[in-house]
């Protein structure tokens, strides 16, 4: 590594620095890299019960401090983090960095930092299971042990940037925002920043732009809120192994808020910021990939029985789902009809209020611009075609357990590849064509009626030991706890002024005292 051929390293650029494939870093590789930038700070971030982004810091005192903290990791209070599935008197854990995720600052370019995701081992050198991340890396192991097929997505972040107008002449309708353009919105430098950090911490994003949902003037009684507008914006990473979407979503949730936070602004993923207005998903897309390459669909671009697998063992899973997808109230003030929002269990190619879409995917179709550009020689059809298709499931949003719903998920398509003729009887059974929408079990419309569908189906999880019974009954009894079963129905009875009112308390409350 040359000291003087760089100023300030982008983050992804750590493996043009080192020389190698992030994969192939090595404990040396490291130290010689906080040598040669000189590094002060070692971060690791790891995912509590909750999983929210936290982070020890450790100064570099020493080569061999630094040797031993990237080669045996650190000691975390385990009953803080897992509360309820830790004993107090057995909660020490260890916390050991995943050197292929090193990544540098991508804040402040000054400070000298080396940030690392890491995973929990115990006592003996385990992972132990009620980390929600060590499960879902159990059970993708499982799948690819059981199928040869490696489960893969990647997720849409949407959000609200909240902060003061600058009161601008150009003005929007409700939910007119959808990939607008500056003048008319007005936070385009903040959503591009937040776009290059995420690309320089984790080298994995495909696009960023504005979504539906404008609020020129928000009406709260929160300070914090009142008199302010909400732009939405949606942030999309791409495809990666199971295991490492679940960190990249929370790592590009962080950034997305500490950027907003850094401006004096508000970035909230919560479902639902104004009643009348579009609600915040976190849908994720699914694509099963075999030795690198996408399976899901056949040569003539149909949808392979692997695909159908897929969506068949979702619906299997789907009510119970919402239990680790969706754990506030506003999940299900957003799972409405008309609002672009999936209120059925059953999958469409094109139908939006569907669990489960199927998007375009290029099938049968290649070098699209040489049609418009046919003097570039160099655009041409291939014989050897790739497939992008992936599947979207769309009921959760950003109140999710984001490791927990992604071990459900890969739970769900275990389950599948099991019972192959029960998954592909439901795949048929619940494909909608457009004239039965009806017909279909609707998503589960409260918080407490999702912890009922999951501990009506807790044996689905508990099945081969994948999930402890403890993990699962806790998430029922927090969704419980919502006491929002009876509370929806009456909302209903209110006259419309006192309706929107009453809605905005419990939203606003929520937003602010629960950090979405």
């Amino acid at each position: 590594m040359n000291n003087n051929e760089f100023n300030f390293y982008p983050s992804h650029s750590i493996e043009k620095i080192i020389e190698k494939n992030r994969n192939e870093f090595n404990i040396n590789d490291l130290i010689a890299l906080v040598n040669d930038l000189e590094i002060k700070i070692i971060y690791f971030h790891y995912f509590g019960i909750d999983s929210k982004v936290r982070t020890l810091h450790i100064p570099i005192k020493s080569k061999s401090q630094l040797q031993h903290t990237l080669q045996d990791g650190e000691r975390v209070d385990g009953s803080s983090l897992f509360k309820g599935l830790v004993q107090s008197g057995k909660s020490d854990l260890y916390v050991v960095p995943i050197y292929s995720t090193a990544f540098l600052n991508p804040f402040d370019e000054s400070k000298k930092t080396l940030h690392f995701i890491c995973r929990f081992f115990d006592k003996d050198g385990n992972m132990p299971n009620f980390a929600p991340d060590n499960v879902l890396l159990f059970l993708s192991q499982k799948l690819k042990d059981l199928t040869g097929l490696e489960l893969y997505a990647h997720p849409e972040l949407e959000y609200y940037l909240i902060n003061e107008s600058s009161h601008s002449c150009y003005r929007n309708l409700a939910q007119s925002g959808y990939q607008a353009s500056s003048p008319y919105i007005e936070n385009e430098d903040l959503l591009d920043e937040m776009a290059l950090a995420i690309t320089n911490s984790l080298g994995n994003l495909k696009y960023a732009h504005y979504e539906v949902g404008i609020i020129e003037q928000i009406e709260s009684e929160y300070p914090e809120l009142n008199h302010r507008r909400a732009e939405q914006m949606e942030i999309e990473l791409g495809l990666s192994p199971i295991e490492k979407t679940a960190y990249e979503t929370n790592l590009g949730m962080w950034i997305v808020r500490s950027i907003a936070n850094k401006h004096k602004a508000h970035a909230t993923f919560y479902p639902k910021l104004e009643v009348g207005h579009a609600g915040s998903g976190l849908h994720f897309h699914l694509a099963l990939m075999k030795d690198g390459r996408n399976v899901m669909t056949e040569k003539e671009g149909s949808l392979s029985e692997d695909a159908k697998l897929l969506i068949g063992g979702l619906l299997k899973y789907g009510k119970s789902l919402t239990a680790f997808g969706n754990s506030v109230i506003g999940s299900y003030l957003r799972l409405v009809p008309n609002q672009e929002a999936p209120t059925k269990v059953c999958w469409s190619e094109q139908n939006r209020n569907a669990m489960i879409r199927v998007p375009l995917a290029w099938a049968n179709l290649s070098a699209l611009a040489h049609r418009i550009n046919p003097h570039d020689n160099e655009s041409s059809d291939t014989n050897d075609k790739v497939s992008y298709q992936t599947v979207e499931i769309r009921t959760p949003d950003g109140s999710a357990n984001v490791s927990l719903l992604l071990a459900g998920i890969t739970k769900a398509v275990c389950w599948a590849f099991k019972n192959k003729k029960e998954a592909l009887a439901l795949c048929e059974k619940y494909h909608l064509d457009g004239t039965l929408f009806d017909q279909y079990d609707a998503i589960a419309d409260s918080c407490e009626e999702s912890a009922s569908a999951l501990l009506n189906e807790i044996d689905l999880y508990l099945s081969e030991g994948d999930f402890q019974r403890p993990m699962l009954e806790r998430v029922a009894n927090s969704l419980k706890n919502e006491k929002d079963k009876y509370k929806n129905q009456f909302i209903e009875t209110l006259p419309q002024d006192e309706r929107n009112f009453y809605l905005r308390k419990i939203i606003h409350k929520d937003l602010i005292e629960k950090n979405i």
